[in-house]
């Protein structure tokens, strides 16, 4: 399928962007897989991120060749950055104007299998980030785009262009395109539960008591095995 032709129904995103990473977490286990990424963290706290993923592939320059990065205006308002730069620990893959050029078009957040860089200004403009360490050491002269729109690794996860990214303070996942639909009913379900065992809890009512009653144990089991 074309990057182009994966494109989420808005209704669907804007139900993604009522829940948090934990409910979405928690579905994606009911399809037997894992695509929360480790170690990456949320570098502006209390920030969430939610969209379709436009994804970048970084090469590592050769002696002289010069690190071009010009894609950041071909990005769609909305859409995430999803950047593979091989969880490199050497020099940054993102920074303050990068994020001021992307907060500017109207991008949903930038998430970075690397390091990052300017975090004071981008903690000040309130850019949704992701990235697995910061520091101050440039990318110039060291990495360069290889490729847009084209399947990733984002710390041991494959990200493909259109897949959902999900991000807030406790930690930052992927659902596939293809999942969309049943991950997102799966999500609602978890919700609801959950709700039920908070007004159980506001009760008075025991811990092991409310999620007994609501089958809290369960909420992650295949579909399948619980019936």
């Amino acid at each position: 399928m074309n990057s182009k032709d994966r494109i989420l129904d808005p209704e669907m995103l804007n139900a993604y962007k009522e829940l948090d990473t934990t409910e979405v977490a928690d579905a994606i286990n009911r399809f037997g897989i894992n695509t929360g990424m480790f170690g990456l963290n949320c570098i502006v706290p209390g920030t969430r991120i939610c969209g379709q993923a436009f994804t970048c592939l970084f090469g590592v320059c050769a002696a002289g060749q010069e690190g071009k990065m010009d894609y950041l205006d071909d990005v769609p308002a909305g859409n995430v950055i999803v950047i593979d730069n091989n969880g490199r620990l050497d020099y940054s893959c993102w920074g303050d104007l990068m994020s001021r050029v992307a907060q500017r078009n109207g991008v949903a957040g930038t998430i970075a299998d690397g390091i990052i860089r300017d975090v004071p200004d981008i903690r000040e403009m309130k850019y949704p980030t992701f990235a697995r360490a910061t520091h101050m050491w440039t990318g110039k002269m060291h990495s360069y785009l290889e490729a847009t729109q084209v399947p990733v690794r984002i710390a041991g996860v494959t990200v493909k262009p259109g897949d959902i990214i999900v991000g807030d303070d406790t930690g930052v996942l992927s659902v596939p395109f293809e999942l969309a639909s049943e991950v997102l009913e799966a999500a609602q379900e978890i919700h609801k539960r959950e709700k039920v065992i908070e007004g159980f809890i506001n009760e008075g009512m025991r811990l092991d008591k409310a999620r007994e009653e609501t089958g809290y144990y369960f909420l992650q089991e295949a579909k399948k095995a619980q019936e």
